[in-house]
């Protein structure tokens, strides 16, 4: 009997040590993932690859650029001048096609690297050259907890009315983000020869608001006529086609708070209108999934965008 109370009695003892360990392992995680969500000042990254667009600084600018990191991610905002970065394929495997890639936050500011160069650089691995367009931003309080208050603030009424601007009210709204993405087509025409690309095979892929600035790009830029587009969790409203509308590839997860509880007329249309369109509706991924790892097929959507871009022929070079 002494013997069988020592086990029990251990045993116990074990339990309690992996229960205690279990709680630990469980604070520490919702620890990181607290530190995570925080919004963390940090220095500008290294942007010497970065070239000005010449659309001028952002009128009446009174706050200057700014860097913090938030979910393992980097972000910038109150951007006054707007730039683009190149990433280009190896010349091996380079296809001669390229995409402008436009990040999203709510025009206040930008994903950097989960919508930006963590996406020019899987891209370019895959032969497409890629341009981070770091386009000019809403102006928003320099003190970071006016701005994380501001933020929060916006979402909520996002969450309970999403953004649904007709293509009149792009041309207002959206009138310094316009100039960068139409001043972004133009510059990489201009030095196409020395990058390479086919300048009749430049697209454009968005995120969120990013999603917003590439379909006010195709439907009301001036000569930017991207090749094909991709909207990445962006608004899904209906518009009105035009004659020339280029291929599009939308991507949504179904539990997206902003923009999975409206309609889909913009698939609905293009499709009406007889243009190429491929819409993938993931069960989960929540919205701003990127190229972050997360436990949903909303990851694969970049794998799919791939796919697609070679049905197109952008991954092989024009004979």
């Amino acid at each position: 009997m002494k013997t069988n109370f020592i086990n029990r009695n251990s045993s116990h003892c074990s339990l309690l040590r992996q229960s205690l360990l279990l709680a630990a392992c469980l604070f520490t995680a919702q620890a990181v993932a607290q530190a995570n969500d925080a919004m963390t000042p940090i220095k500008a990254p290294d942007q010497s690859n970065a070239i000005e667009l010449g659309t001028g600084p952002l009128p009446d600018a009174k706050a200057q650029e700014s860097w913090h990191s938030q979910y393992g991610s980097r972000f910038v905002r109150n951007v006054t001048v707007a730039t683009l970065t190149p990433f280009l394929p190896d010349a091996s495997n380079a296809s001669g096609a390229a995409v402008i890639v436009a990040p999203g936050g709510g025009f206040r500011t930008l994903s950097m690297d989960n919508e930006g160069w963590d996406v020019a650089t899987a891209l370019a691995k895959q032969g497409i050259a890629a341009f981070v367009l770091k386009y000019r931003l809403n102006q928003t309080p320099a003190d970071m907890a006016a701005f994380e208050q501001e933020m929060a603030q916006m979402f909520s009424g996002t969450a309970r009315r999403p953004p649904r601007p007709d293509p009149a009210e792009m041309a207002t709204r959206l009138a310094p983000q316009l100039e960068d993405s139409n001043a972004a087509f133009a510059l990489i025409r201009k030095r196409a020869t020395e990058w390479k690309v086919d300048p009749d095979r430049i697209g454009m892929i968005g995120f969120s608001a990013g999603a917003m600035l590439t379909m006010a790009t195709t439907l009301v830029g001036k000569d930017a006529k991207p090749a094909f587009i991709a909207n990445i969790y962006g608004p899904l409203a209906e518009v009105k086609v035009p004659a020339d509308a280029p291929p599009l590839f939308v991507a949504l997860a179904a539990d997206d708070p902003f923009f999975a509880n409206g309609d889909f007329g913009l698939v609905k249309n293009w499709q009406l209108a007889k243009k190429p369109v491929e819409f993938h509706f993931y069960e989960q991924g929540g919205h701003g999934f990127g190229m972050y790892p997360k436990d949903t097929t909303s990851t694969g959507w970049f794998n799919a965008f791939s796919s697609w871009l070679k049905m197109h022929g952008m991954m092989q070079p024009k004979t």
